[in-house]
């Protein structure tokens, strides 16, 4: 009960501050985020040390005028010993500097966790325009992420923006087609922002349920697009980013395009249709991509047949003008104009899939049915290939493999719609797990890259286990 006097000022001050971000991923502007800090723990007062600075004298400077010094100050300024010498601002005794140290600590976290709360609460009611420009420009609706310093990852505020604006310029009739793309050239999106989710689950504020639903409420309105959607992959396109292109009509890969869907490594499951898509691709291969997270580069994201066209990453620019300057183009006019592109295009055209010659060993290896069947028959296969795979899957949350082998299976079957309902499921029980925040904390947080899996063993993640991600969730199911 010592802080919670101290957090409500700090919360105050916060309150009526722009948000602060922290760390990777759209998280973290270092500088900034120390001013804040450290202005609004000046203007707070711990419990049990009365006063706080006055006007103008800042976290560090003394009090004046007999004036009771702040708790920070009286932590953090030196004192002046016999003869008017300044002395150690430190402990009065170690059990001192152990309430200090406990304190501190306590209140940073909370200022943390605090200020990424109150971005999501603000999200409602401020609108970060500049986050994704929605633009109409010849005969198309272009939409464009604009986070390129954290690589364009989406957001509960871009999805908001994008999904009303898909919905307009699909019954605009002036719109005859609709593209998208990643500011920066570094990347077109890396994914949904999973860090600012975790941390606010973490402090039991439900910002989840609201991003998977409306993230995936979104990729049923591309899949389900009746114009033209052009989804141009330049650089990395990653989770959340393949969820918003991977479903549309075509999908545009260049030279620079990196893929991946890696969630397995981070305690989830590839979602956002990832369970529709991935079982459609040749053979095996789409289980092999899902469970291992093997990242495809370049002209291979279009062998793979998650684009559908490959051009020169320096064609990209005139290919827009091209497409904009369409007059009341069909689908037929669209894809005419993407496939002089791709057939034009002369990079890597003679280099063979980097796959191509483990396929049948993909194909195998990834039929069975169960995981520790899958495991035994890299084990049986043995070759370097075969032992690579099995290293990283054996890095992989073994709950997480279990049910993306599962989604993959029975999405093999379903709509889109159904598999989206079925991910929505999933994404709840996994919010509600162990493995997501501890996989989000050692690869995006502490970066330690050492997550402590629980179960840690395939043999501990039971068929009830396993069965209670799928339970429907009643009236908080996924509807369309």
């Amino acid at each position: 009960m010592l802080m919670i006097g101290f957090l409500k000022s700090v919360f105050t001050t916060l309150s009526s501050r722009p948000p602060v971000a922290f760390g990777s991923l759209g998280l973290g502007q270092g500088r900034r985020g120390t001013r804040e800090l450290r202005s609004a723990l000046a203007a707070a007062t711990m419990p049990g040390m009365p006063g706080r600075a006055g006007p103008g004298q800042g976290p560090h400077r003394p009090a004046r005028g007999g004036e009771e010094p702040s708790w920070r100050h009286r932590l953090t300024y030196p004192r002046r010993g016999a003869g008017g010498r300044l002395t150690s601002p430190g402990p009065r005794s170690e059990e001192e500097g152990q309430r200090r140290g406990t304190r501190w600590r306590v209140a940073f976290n909370a200022f943390k966790r605090t200020n990424i709360i109150l971005h999501h609460l603000r999200m409602s009611k401020h609108t970060d325009a500049t986050e994704v420009l929605l633009e109409k420009k010849g005969c198309a609706g272009v939409i464009t992420l604009n986070r390129p310093k954290v690589l364009n990852t989406l957001t509960l505020n871009m999805i908001r923006q994008i999904y009303p604006q898909l919905k307009k310029w699909e019954q605009d009739p002036e719109t005859f087609l609709i593209i998208i793309k990643g500011a920066g050239g570094k990347a077109f999106c890396a994914g949904g922002d999973i860090r600012v989710v975790s941390e606010a689950e973490k402090a039991n504020q439900k910002i989840a349920p609201l991003f998977f639903r409306e993230e995936y409420m979104l990729n049923n309105a591309i899949g389900s697009c009746q114009k033209p959607y052009v989804a141009l992959l330049h650089g990395i396109t990653m989770g959340g980013g393949v969820g918003i292109s991977v479903h549309g009509q075509f999908r545009v890969a260049t030279e620079k395009c990196l893929f991946a869907m890696p969630e397995t490594a981070i305690g989830l499951f590839p979602d956002v249709g990832g369970g529709y898509f991935l079982p459609r691709l040749q053979g095996k291969l789409g289980y092999f991509l899902a469970l291992t997270g093997f990242r495809l580069k370049g002209r291979d994201v279009y062998r793979a047949g998650i684009a559908t066209h490959f051009v020169d990453s320096e064609k990209l620019g005139v290919l827009e003008e091209d497409l904009l300057a369409l007059k009341s183009p069909s689908k037929e006019d669209v894809a005419a104009v993407l496939e002089n592109y791709h057939t034009e295009c002369k990079i890597d055209r003679d280099k063979s899939f980097i796959l191509e010659e483990h396929l049948d060993k993909i194909n195998s290896c990834f039929s069975a049915n169960t995981m520790e069947q899958i495991i035994e028959n890299l084990q049986q296969d043995g070759s370097s290939f075969a032992l690579e795979q099995l290293k990283v899957i054996n890095k992989m949350s073994p709950t997480s493999l279990k049910i993306t082998l599962r989604q993959l299976m029975e999405g093999s079957s379903k709509t889109l719609q159904e598999v989206l309902t079925m991910e929505y499921r999933l994404s709840q029980a996994c919010m509600r797990g162990h493995d997501f925040h501890e996989g989000v904390r050692a690869l995006l947080i502490d970066k330690d890259r050492s997550p402590k899996w629980k179960p840690a063993d395939l043999k501990e993640v039971t068929d009830e286990y396993l069965n209670n991600h799928f339970k429907s969730l009643g009236s908080n199911d996924l509807k369309f």
